[in-house]
């Protein structure tokens, strides 16, 4: 048995009490790390975990070696193992226990969540969206919803966020750094984007709060293109496009790839960017009209041609191997003949 505790968000008035209960009766706990602040107010007897950060090059061997350690010890005896916060947020080892054959119960503390919610008065119900910051990923971002980044305990995590988003955001877009959210020692500091990883009080209790981005700030998201193409044929749209056809726009489409192959010849890539996204205009114009007649829309248009280039490059997405542009080449009109038929 695995008994997995939660330590709560902060200080010990945010441990509840069965769990304050349950850690004063053991005389050993297994700790994810021993940087939180109940750990030193409990006075528990512990193992922790902090110097298995330092043996490995990646996240994913730490957690794996922590899974084995623990996996390991619970076939002798019950263990806990007691990790920051509520154990069914943003702790991937107790996710890889849970995927094992070992007996696991949960005992939840209370979760950063909460307290971040009630520091930054923030309803999640308006939309709400979690990263790790050690692995994050801003194509998983929706930036019109509140944003909250965990584990930012470096500059380097706190790069990890700011490089990604100095791509989207102006660099003096203000986001929030939050440490020990709920605790008596909560810090909140509000910062601009830019400066982020200039900080130097970052640690493991630290958060970064991205709050909902204006409209006019993602213009660059497909779904602002689309919600813009709605609006100019709608009621209170313009009279031309509102009587634009798939027949009466195909001459736009040649006039704008001739444009665009003028200039491709050409050395101006603002030029290209103009050039590129009138073809676009033409691709989302014919999507529009698509499913304003209930037939298709831009999504149907992007699945197919997706699913057409995992088809046609079984060289790369199945079990082929093309090592010269000529087979890969070969390949696709091959599957593509295949499809014709």
């Amino acid at each position: 048995m695995i008994k997995i505790v939660g330590l709560g968000a902060g200080d010990l008035n945010q441990l509840p009490y069965g769990i304050y209960k349950l850690l004063q009766s053991v005389d050993n706990v297994y700790l994810r790390t021993k940087e939180h602040p109940v750990v030193a107010e409990l006075g528990l007897n512990y193992t922790s975990f902090d110097d298995v950060y330092e043996q490995f090059d990646t996240f994913a061997e730490v957690y794996d070696e922590i899974t084995k350690t623990l996996l390991a010890a619970s076939e002798q005896q019950e263990i806990i193992y007691a990790v920051p916060g509520h154990p069914l947020v943003a702790e991937r080892v107790v996710q890889l226990l849970v995927r094992s054959d070992a007996e696991i119960e949960i005992i939840g503390g209370q979760s950063f969540l909460d307290a971040m919610f009630t520091t930054l008065k923030i309803d999640p119900i308006e939309g709400f969206s979690l990263h790790d910051a050690t692995d994050f990923n801003p194509e998983n971002l929706s930036l019109r919803q509140h944003t909250i980044f965990c584990q930012v305990y470096n500059g380097q995590m706190a790069s990890n966020i700011k490089l990604p988003l100095l791509e989207i955001l102006p660099a003096e877009y203000e986001v929030y750094l939050v440490t020990a959210a709920g605790a008596q020692m909560e810090i909140v500091k509000k910062v601009q984007l830019f400066e982020l990883d200039f900080e130097t009080e970052l640690n493991n209790l630290t958060s970064v709060y991205l709050p909902p981005v204006p409209k006019d700030l993602l213009r660059h998201e497909l779904s602002a293109l689309r919600a813009t193409l709605r609006e100019l044929r709608g009621p209170n749209g313009c009279a031309w496009d509102q009587n634009q056809t798939h027949q009466s726009l195909g001459k736009n489409l040649l006039e704008e790839t001739q444009e665009l192959l003028e200039a491709l010849a050409g050395d101006d890539d603002d030029h290209l960017v103009e050039e590129l996204g009138d073809v676009l205009l033409q691709v989302m114009f014919h999507a529009q009209i698509g499913e304003e007649d209930g037939y298709f829309n831009i999504d149907d248009v992007i699945r197919t041609l997706n699913e057409k280039l995992i088809r046609r490059h079984p060289h790369v997405f199945g079990d082929l191997r093309a090592n010269t542009p000529e087979e890969a080449h070969a390949i696709w009109l091959e599957m593509k003949k295949n499809e014709k038929s």
